[in-house]
């Protein structure tokens, strides 16, 4: 299942689609990085392809070679900020329940 990281609506599309495809849904381009499986918030230049050039911008139609549409759940698509602070409010909770009497 291809889910728009954009909208997250479900999207069916061909296995090869062009750069200027959209999502029926939201309009949004569909070739970003937001919608690859090499996209990664803590990777070096946000992508886990070595060989990928980077990137200026996420959320919009690049000319990327290594996209691959990922499948799946959109847990992973978070920006780096909303990870980071999800991250520390767990650290929190961890470090109060530790000295907590």
């Amino acid at each position: 299942m291809k889910i728009c990281a954009l909208c997250g609506k479900n999207i069916e599309t061909d296995k090869y689609f062009s750069r200027k495809t959209v999502c029926p849904e939201c309009g949004g381009d569909l070739h970003i990085c937001l919608n690859c499986g090499f996209y990664s918030v803590t990777a070096h230049n946000k992508c886990l392809e070595p060989k990928a050039e980077f990137q200026r911008t996420r959320d919009k139609a690049n000319f990327c070679d290594y996209f691959v549409f990922i499948e799946g759940s959109l847990k992973r698509k978070k920006t780096g900020e909303q990870a980071l602070s999800e991250k520390t409010d767990d650290t929190r909770k961890r470090f109060d329940a530790l000295f907590k009497k």
